[in-house]
Parts: structure tokens; C-alpha cells; sequence
């Protein structure tokens, strides 16, 4: 009996830390894909590849290890680890108070969102843009109220963080959910004919 329980418990802690790799390992993917970026000298918001990391990883992981993942992310950036893209603020928490400040701190909840629709609906590549597109439309609620408290004028938070950024999100949204389709039909157990 006692030979059973530790057996229960030792697969537990294997399982909990196989877990605890994939999101810390999701985490440092993100932050891999926030050092591709493109600044743009007419916005302080610039152009990166971590909109489509946070869409891989939610949609791949699902929404709660997704927004482990990105939680884990912020904290990451808030110790001044350089996660995030960079910036004049060189990271930390100024860069989480700065203009991209919204969009990082909806990250979690960009990856629960999309995540948690994908989870409920078949693994198909529609299912996955259109959870894309659900996540986004969470991502710039929250960067661009941000970033109306910062200027004090939507005209404004919208010029610096939603016009140059449309079609890049659109290509973005696109080749996560392409990743993620592909993945899921090549993991998923196919049905028998």
C-alpha cells in the first residue's frame, strides 16, 4: 500500500515538473520571439514577433499553462531579465509602466482567451485564427487603454498602437494558427475509418 502511494506520488511530481518545464520553456520561446523586432520612429510601440509567441503558446498549451506561461513571462521581465523587446527602458518594471506597458500586462489574459477558445472547439486551422483574433482584440483593449492614460487621447493611442500594426497582427494571427493546427493534426490521434 505504501509502495503504491510513493509510486502516486512520484509520478505526480514527474508529471507536476514535466509541466513546470513546458511553461517555463514556453516562457523563454516568448522572449525569444520578443528580440525579433523592428522599431519605428513614429510610434513608441515596436514592431515584434511576441504577438505571434503569445498567440504558439496559448494555442498550443492551452489556457491555463498559456497564461502560466506569460505570467511567468511578466514576472521574468519585472526582475529585469531581458525578456522583453527591447527598448530606451531596458526592461524591468519601467518597461511594464512604459507605452507598451498594456499589451505586455494582457499578455496573460491573451493567452487564456485564445487558448481556452481553441480548447473548446475542433483543432482546425479556422478555430485557431478566429481564436487568434478573439486574444487580439483582448491584446489592443488593453494596450491601447493603456496607452490613452499615457498621451490622454485616443486619437493618439490609436495612431501609436493600431494603425501600423493591423496587417503585421493580421500575418501574425495567421501563422500561429497555421503552427497550431498543424501541430495539434499531427499529435491528436487521427479517427478511424
Amino acid at each position: 500500500m505504501a509502495k503504491a502511494a510513493i509510486q502516486t506520488l512520484d509520478q505526480r511530481s514527474l508529471e507536476w515538473t514535466k509541466q513546470a518545464a513546458v511553461v517555463v520553456g514556453a516562457s523563454l520561446f516568448v522572449a525569444v520571439c520578443a528580440r525579433v523586432t523592428v522599431p519605428l520612429p513614429f510610434t513608441p510601440v515596436p514592431l515584434s514577433l511576441v504577438n505571434f509567441g503569445v498567440l504558439v503558446v496559448a494555442l498550443l498549451l492551452g489556457a491555463r499553462r498559456g497564461f502560466a506561461a506569460l505570467a511567468l513571462y511578466l514576472v521574468e521581465g519585472a526582475f529585469g531579465l531581458p525578456v522583453f523587446t527591447p527598448s530606451i527602458l531596458h526592461g524591468g518594471i519601467a518597461q511594464i509602466l512604459g507605452p507598451t506597458g498594456g499589451f505586455l500586462m494582457a499578455y496573460p489574459f491573451v493567452a487564456f482567451v485564445a487558448g481556452w477558445i481553441y480548447e473548446h472547439t475542433s483543432r482546425r486551422f479556422a478555430w485557431a485564427a478566429l481564436s487568434g483574433v478573439a486574444a487580439e482584440i483582448v491584446l489592443f483593449i488593453g494596450g491601447l487603454s493603456w496607452l490613452v492614460g499615457l498621451t490622454h487621447s485616443v486619437a493618439m493611442a490609436i495612431k501609436f498602437g493600431l494603425y501600423w500594426f493591423v496587417f503585421a497582427e493580421i500575418i501574425k494571427i495567421l501563422m500561429a494558427a497555421g503552427v497550431a493546427s498543424r501541430w495539434h493534426k499531427r499529435t491528436l490521434p487521427q479517427p478511424k475509418s
